[in-house]
């Protein structure tokens, strides 16, 4: 082999490894369990799937952020948060309902915060399942609102926890915003009775 073809192969097997390495960098992955999150100050916007998954900056959104402000972002399945004082900003993945007819988009707000909800299926759930039980108690590893849930204004929906991690990322739910447990953990202490909520 000639040293002219060496140096095109090393060339190439160098380009490809900054490549690789430059990709890594520049696309902040999800661990296992999904707990990577974004802090504030990040200098720039981050995409990190093909869903449009970013950072995105609260003022398009609300009018200001008194009490913490939530945006539910349907289309790429991603919940952001920031604090009131604007100093902590996380995004998580989420599940968002099944179908149109089961999703609602517009204003609401943080109504009641609860630890070990119980959960029980909405009279049209009710219907369409019949088999379903009347109710599943909090602390159950079979209850769909996992370990915490935010209840809206809006009448039986929640944003909450979930212990079927495949949910995370779908089209998975009967109209609520499903995160980790671990992530719901997290926002539910960061966020009070009153904080803004968007679904867009």
């Amino acid at each position: 082999m000639s040293a002219d073809h060496d140096m095109r192969l090393n060339r190439r097997a160098l380009l490809g490894a900054s490549a690789a390495g430059l990709a890594a960098m520049a696309v902040p992955g999800w661990a296992q369990d999904g707990t990577t999150v974004f802090e504030s100050g990040a200098s720039s916007t981050v995409r990190n799937n093909i869903s449009s998954f970013r950072m995105l900056d609260w003022r398009p959104y609300f009018a200001n952020t008194n009490n913490g402000a939530i945006l539910v972002d349907l289309t790429s399945r991603a919940l952001h948060y920031w604090s009131e004082d604007q100093s902590v900003y996380k995004l998580y993945p989420t599940s968002v309902p099944l179908s149109e007819d089961l999703t609602r988009r517009g204003k609401t707000e943080v109504t009641q915060k609860v630890e070990n909800p119980s959960w029980r299926p909405t009279p049209a759930m009710k219907e369409r399942n019949p088999e379903w039980p009347d109710v599943v108690e909090g602390g159950s590893p079979d209850n769909p609102l996992g370990v915490r849930a935010l209840y809206l204004s809006w009448t039986y929906y929640r944003i909450h926890g979930t212990h079927d991690t495949r949910k995370i990322g779908r089209k998975s739910s009967n109209g609520c915003v499903g995160l980790y447990n671990e992530h719901i953990l997290e926002l539910f202490d960061l966020t009070k009775v009153g904080t803004q909520v968007l679904l867009i």
